[in-house]
C-alpha cells in the first residue's frame, strides 16, 4: 500500500510561442484520502475562478457573458469529476497501485492539469536505473 502522495496542479498556457506552464500548487498528502480530497478541492478552485457564480461579490456586474457551445467548459469539466463517484473510486484505485493519474481539462488558450503520484513509487523509480547497472 502506497501511504503518501505528491499532488500538483498547474496551468500551460502560450507564450511567444512556447508552452508555458505556471505551477498553482503542490501538496504532499499523508493519505490516499487527503490526495483525493486536495485534487477535489483544487479542481473546484480552479472552477469557481473560471465560472464564479453571477452574484459573486468580487465580479463586477456586467463582466460575466455566456461562451457560445463551441468553447469546451473546463469549469464543467472539472466540477464533473469531482461528482463522479466512480470516476473517483477509479484514480484511488490508480494511485494505491502505485501509478500516476492525470486530470486535465483544457479550452484554446489554456490547459490546467492535475497530478498526483505515489511518494513510494516516485522512490522505486530513482533507485531502479541504479539498480540495473552492471557491476564492475
Amino acid at each position: 500500500m502506497h501511504d503518501e502522495f505528491l499532488c500538483h496542479v498547474t496551468g500551460y498556457g502560450v507564450c511567444d510561442g512556447r508552452r508555458i506552464g505556471v505551477p498553482l500548487g503542490t501538496y504532499r498528502a499523508p493519505t490516499l484520502a487527503l490526495a483525493l480530497w486536495w485534487l477535489r478541492d483544487r479542481a473546484s478552485w480552479i472552477a469557481e475562478r473560471l465560472d464564479p457564480g453571477p452574484r459573486t461579490p468580487y465580479v463586477p456586474q456586467g463582466a460575466l457573458v455566456p461562451v457560445p457551445d463551441t468553447v469546451p467548459d473546463v469549469p464543467g469539466i472539472l466540477r464533473a469529476w469531482c461528482a463522479d463517484p466512480l470516476r473517483q473510486e477509479q484514480v484511488a484505485d490508480e494511485l494505491a497501485g502505485g501509478r500516476l493519474v492525470r486530470i486535465a481539462a483544457g479550452d484554446e488558450t489554456t490547459e490546467y492539469e492535475l497530478l498526483a503520484e505515489s511518494v513510494d513509487a516516485l522512490r522505486m523509480q530513482r533507485t531502479l536505473p541504479a539498480l540495473l547497472l552492471p557491476m564492475g
